[in-house]
């Protein structure tokens, strides 16, 4: 659904005065948004006994690299016209854009191996490779830290709920390993 409201407002002039710029904000924020539903399901499921939510996780982490590979794109068509020498010197002047491009990276082999096939495949390592999970949201987080001018409210609610999951998991993985 943002996606197609992102989409009427494209073509019904509902974008603002900086239409680019609304696109790049709102598919980065959806990403994020994904990620951090993806990572809440496991939670989710052990708190409240139940299992449906782990149906929906691998939807949601899809939904969660869609939106970063248009937000991706997004930035790529607007602020350097898919110039590569302009992209380069781009990640090279902006911290947060590194930042972001590497949780892209991180997110790219998790959405080539997230069918039953790649799990079965890579065994044991399947787990392993997804683990990057982790330092994927915590570079998008860094990321929208890092490009916000003045009001760091909404990049601190993200971190949040980011520190929240991550913290929970690794109090359970100690846990289940005592």
């Amino acid at each position: 659904m943002p996606f197609a409201w992102l989409l009427y407002g494209a073509f019904a002039g509902g974008l603002g005065p900086d239409p680019a710029k609304t696109v790049i904000l709102q598919t980065g924020e959806w990403a994020l948004r994904f990620l951090l539903l993806t990572l809440a399901v496991s939670p989710l499921r052990r708190i409240s006994g139940w299992y449906w939510p782990m149906r929906l996780r691998r939807m949601l982490g899809l939904f969660a690299f869609f939106y970063a590979c248009v937000h991706l794109a997004s930035f790529c068509q607007f602020y350097t016209g898919w110039d590569a020498g302009r992209l380069l010197e781009e990640l090279a002047e902006r911290p947060y854009i590194t930042v972001g491009a590497l949780a892209w990276v991180l997110l790219l082999p998790l959405a080539i191996t997230s069918t039953h096939a790649m799990q079965r495949r890579l065994g044991r390592n399947w787990r392993r490779l997804h683990r990057l999970v982790y330092p994927a949201l915590l570079l998008a987080c860094v990321h929208l830290a890092w490009q916000v001018r003045s009001d760091y409210g909404e990049a601190l609610v993200y971190g949040v709920f980011a520190a929240l999951l991550l913290g929970y998991r690794w109090f359970a993985g100690r846990r289940s390993r005592q």
